[in-house]
């Protein structure tokens, strides 16, 4: 079974975006194996830090590295993704020549109570998600527009149409995880 890390780029408690993130897993369980990692303890992105790297970004790093794929999980802050996950991408870029990111599947999903999902702060991710080297997978998109009665205390999908369009999108991820695999193991063998 492949690993997707994921990040969730809401650092609050109570984040919806870290419920549904929860949620995906859980519908994912018998496809993927999603694994929570952290960022918020995560210093500001300082190449200074190098000289004594912080053990939370070397722990990053290697979540990030050892997972077949990652998925980022986002809110919309101002029409934008959130500083969490911008300082994260950074961190995970550095020391140059040492991407984590690079060749790596991924998808982008977030929630959030209003009737756009988070499509603004999703686009906005996007560009920068290329341009580290991510092999993103465009479609299908899931702007979730979150609803309490649609989950369980546990943060399972009681609602049977949100069941099956997740179920429908966590099918087309797990196929790109499949697809878009070899390119990183061929790229990691003309690297050493």
């Amino acid at each position: 079974m492949k690993t997707v890390a994921v990040l969730v780029g809401s650092l609050r408690r109570e984040s919806i975006n870290r419920k549904f993130a929860e949620s995906l897993g859980k519908l994912a369980a018998d496809r993927l194996d999603f694994k929570l990692i952290e960022i918020g303890d995560l210093p500001l992105y300082n190449d200074d830090l190098w000289a004594n790297p912080p053990q939370s970004v070397l722990r990053m790093k290697s979540e990030v590295e050892a997972a077949d794929a990652v998925l980022f999980v986002t809110p919309e802050y101002n029409r934008y993704f959130t500083p969490a996950l911008k300082n994260a991408i950074d961190w995970g870029t550095r020391p140059w020549g040492k991407n984590s990111w690079a060749a790596k599947p991924a998808a982008l999903t977030g929630a959030t109570p209003g009737a756009t999902g988070t499509a603004a702060g999703q686009n906005s991710l996007k560009g920068l998600l290329n341009v580290v080297d991510t092999v993103l997978m465009g479609q299908p998109e899931v702007y979730f527009t979150y609803k309490p009665e649609l989950f369980d205390a546990d943060n399972n999908v009681v609602d049977p149409s949100t069941r099956d369009f997740l179920n429908g999108w966590v099918d087309r991820f797990a196929k790109w995880i499949e697809r878009t695999s070899e390119p990183k193991v061929q790229a990691q063998a003309d690297a050493a």
